[in-house]
């Protein structure tokens, strides 16, 4: 893949992991979340191509 390719998937990627981080911490804050897990989904869909993945998980607050 190009030059190009690599650089606008590693910022796309990033986008998504701060941006998921931080409504992720938000939520968490205005929630009574003390010692609970939380099942987590991630999404990326590209329509043009009829892609999507998916990933999950388990988030475990503080």
């Amino acid at each position: 893949m190009s030059e190009d390719f690599n650089m606008s998937m590693r910022k796309f990627l990033k986008q998504v992991g701060v941006t998921s981080q931080q409504a992720i911490e938000d939520a968490l804050r205005k929630a009574d979340t003390s010692g609970k897990s939380y099942a987590v989904k991630a999404v990326v869909t590209i329509e043009e191509l009829g892609m999507t993945h998916e990933v999950t998980g388990e988030i475990k607050s503080e």
